[in-house]
């Protein structure tokens, strides 16, 4: 799945006011980098959503939500048709939840909430304020659930993941990779687990998984899905993405499929 990074030569986008509503999006459309002075969440009703950060990606299909605090540039990808809603989180209620980006489950009250604030765009004030107490006091009783692929800061990890980003079948071993990162297996080891919090194995499985969200999303069967991605056999996809993603590739494939 294709990563938006950061170039040093790019001018730094306009800080806007974050943006509430609901929309329909098809598969693979974007919203490019930005900034919100205020914090958003994002959920999709259906379909799923990819929100990347200079901290990596998060993806979120219907039983998670996506957080984003005031002042990170973030952009958005949407797999299979997406209703997207996208609520705007004031300053007042922005220090309740964590200061960096993440996702959360997505509880049946936390759900009915979200629906209400997008559903309408005229919304009194008041109301909606009220909702997104009961918002932050939801998501302060739920925990942190991030299909998260973090991005590195060390040069020689950067290598490694680029070449994994560009092929994330290849079956290239971390001894391998290093001798093209120019890095000792043992130290790439420890970078993984200092920079990302997980072992190489780990971070690969996720990088994997979210370039099948892709595929499935994209009508792909699961056992084409599985070896693209660099499984030999569907049952260790299936395994590996059911314990990731909380349901199975045909569930989420089912959800997302286009119409």
């Amino acid at each position: 799945m294709p990563q938006t990074r950061q170039h040093s030569e790019m001018p730094a986008p306009r800080p806007l006011r974050a943006p509430h509503g609901a929309g329909r999006l098809t598969s693979g459309q974007r919203i490019d980098r930005h900034i919100h002075a205020e914090g958003q969440l994002v959920y999709a009703a259906s379909g799923a959503v990819a929100t990347t950060t200079e901290r990596g990606t998060w993806i979120a299909l219907t039983n998670r939500v996506t957080w984003t605090p005031p002042g990170f540039e973030h952009a958005h990808r949407f797999y299979g048709r997406t209703d997207i809603r996208l609520i705007g989180i004031p300053d007042e209620f922005s220090h309740s939840l964590p200061p960096l980006p993440s996702a959360f489950a997505v509880t049946p009250l936390l759900r009915e909430a979200l629906l209400a604030l997008t559903d309408r765009r005229d919304i009194r004030p008041d109301i909606y304020a009220r909702l997104c107490s009961l918002v932050i006091d939801e998501l302060a009783e739920t925990a942190e659930q991030s299909l998260h692929l973090p991005e590195p800061h060390d040069d020689r990890l950067r290598a490694v993941t680029d070449l994994l980003h560009a092929d994330p079948a290849r079956s290239t071993t971390l001894s391998e990779l290093g001798r093209t990162a120019g890095a000792s297996e043992r130290t790439l080891s420890r970078l993984f687990h200092t920079e990302f919090g997980m072992s190489f194995h780990r971070w690969r499985t996720t990088l994997r998984i979210h370039h099948a969200l892709a595929h499935l999303a994209a009508g792909q069967s699961v056992t084409d899905t599985a070896i693209v991605c660099g499984w030999s056999n569907p049952s260790g996809f299936i395994e590996a993405f059911t314990s990731l993603v909380g349901q199975t590739p045909g569930r989420y494939q089912a959800a997302v499929a286009l119409r």
